[in-house]
């Protein structure tokens, strides 16, 4: 097999390595985190913290909405929390209620009028909405609105419920459980008002989302690695077609939907998305990962002097390869987590010389050895071919690929930022002609059932574990109802 080291241009936007376009670095975008806190007095202080924790789910933007009983106290900007929330910034948002958003753009526009929380004044009073997902109906929905006089102030399709609620001459909870049975796709919301917090998750559970409790307040994120680093009590998963409404009298848990349909949380969560000390469904996501590798191990083994894993994301699942298989792990591949983004490219001689800002390898450890390389996934192949042959030129004889998930063939439509089928590489490619491209020795993918087994274990009482494995064999768990406008991607 030819070993020609692959050249090009490092970056494709107006920053070097940027990597936040779908022509940049290959990896999927996490989708967007939220963070709700019911009747805390310190309310946006345990928001900014928790939104720190969701950050890897969102780095565009981020937002909070306070609400004091009385009136709302927010700010949104573009940039990390820490950027964005400061010192005396913090100070004006008083009030013991508060949603909190963290954001990549994928199918809105990248601008501060699409950050989260969207506050609207409606008929009765002050509505804040933050979500996590994809409203796959919403063109149809839009056109419909704006035909009966709606105007639009956002790109976001997080909009629409707003627009539903405000229009419906039924109370918010009716009206909000009406807006739910409207809108198709995948979510997480929280949509607060001066002094109500509501809380639903799709009828699927395609997006993740927990409740906590901090003394007698209630918690809300993406992930329980939030509620974790404010000192919140796990409480429970969000239930999918649930929905909770928290006012003076306390706690509600009602429904908007009544009809049984298949559990199906986003496979990816666990292969990629969450951090690795969340868990989702009662699963850890380290401990899920190392088993992800250990199947990887036993269904394509290779014999090999050391493992390693691409980081972050892969390190748990290579840990599980190395003891299943007996072959040490080692740190093969370095991140850098300060790249940032620079205006300043490299010239071609830099070029040549192969400044890597984002990965290196470890010359020392991988020189002269047949490296087993662990990732996630393969999304275009780009990055898995830059990767190898970074493991080529830093001295690996071998390296052979196995990734800790099934060949990604098909766009996800429920919150993930994903080309369309003709760009992924395995949709157009053989596992074998995939091998050939990223200059691999040899390719392994995951099989569903040893992904399947690897996350819920022996107890699989619901279809398919009760995941989404639909960006890997086509079975989406809704009607794909675009309007004419299909996209893909996280349209909060």
């Amino acid at each position: 097999m030819s070993h020609e080291l692959t050249t090009g241009p490092l970056w494709t936007g107006d920053y070097y390595n940027e990597g936040s376009g779908k022509e940049g670095l290959d990896k999927l975008k996490e989708e967007c985190g939220v963070f709700g806190v019911f009747k805390h007095p310190d309310a946006a202080s345990l928001s900014y913290y928790g939104l720190h924790a969701l950050q890897h789910r969102g780095e565009e933007s981020a937002g909070m909405c306070v609400s004091d009983g009385n009136e709302f106290h927010y700010h949104r900007g573009m940039g990390l929390v820490k950027e964005v929330f400061t010192k005396d910034l913090m100070q004006t948002l008083t009030g013991d209620i508060s949603i909190g958003h963290v954001r990549y753009s994928t199918s809105g526009d990248s601008k501060l009028t699409n950050a989260q929380p969207l506050v609207f004044k409606y008929r009765d009073g002050d509505l804040a909405v933050a979500t996590n997902g994809n409203i796959v109906n919403a063109p149809t929905i839009r056109r419909e609105l704006e035909q009966g006089g709606s105007i639009f102030q956002t790109t976001s399709d997080t909009e629409v419920i707003a627009h539903l609620i405000a229009r419906s001459p039924k109370g918010l909870v009716e009206a909000a459980k009406d807006a739910f049975q409207r809108i198709v796709g995948g979510y997480a919301f929280l949509i607060m008002t001066n002094d109500k917090l509501l809380v639903a998750s799709d009828p699927h559970g395609l997006r993740p989302l927990t409740m906590g409790k901090l003394g007698d307040a209630y918690l809300f994120a993406s992930e329980t690695c939030a509620l974790e680093t404010i000192g919140a009590e796990l409480i429970r998963d969000i239930e999918p077609g649930e929905l909770l409404v928290l006012d003076a009298d306390g706690l509600h848990e009602d429904r908007f939907d009544h009809h049984k349909h298949r559990k199906a949380l986003c496979a990816m969560e666990y292969i990629y998305f969450a951090r690795p000390d969340s868990d989702m469904n009662g699963a850890n996501q380290h401990a899920a990962r190392k088993r992800m590798g250990s199947r990887m191990a036993i269904e394509s083994f290779v014999d090999a002097d050391l493992v390693t894993g691409v980081p972050d994301s892969s390190i748990s699942a290579a840990i599980g390869y190395a003891e299943q298989t007996g072959i040490p792990y080692e740190l093969g591949m370095i991140k850098n987590k300060y790249t940032g983004r620079t205006f300043i490219q490299p010239s071609q001689e830099l070029r040549e010389q192969g400044v890597k800002m984002k990965l290196s390898a470890v010359r020392r450890v991988v020189e002269g050895k047949r490296v087993v390389m662990i990732d996630d996934s393969i999304v275009r192949g780009t990055t898995s071919r830059r990767i190898v042959n970074m493991l080529r030129d830093a001295g690996a004889t071998e390296v052979h690929v196995r990734i800790t998930s099934p060949p990604f063939k098909n766009p996800c439509f429920y919150g993930i930022d994903t080309p369309d089928s003709r760009e992924l590489i395995a949709s157009q490619l053989s596992v074998e002609e995939i091998c050939r491209e990223i200059n691999a020795d040899s390719l392994s993918f995951l099989s569903p059932d040893g992904l399947i087994t690897s996350i819920q274990g022996d107890n699989q009482d619901d279809y398919k574990g009760g995941l989404c494995l639909a960006c890997f064999d086509n079975d989406y768990p809704t009607r794909l109802d675009f309007g004419g406008e299909e996209k893909f991607g996280c349209s909060c």
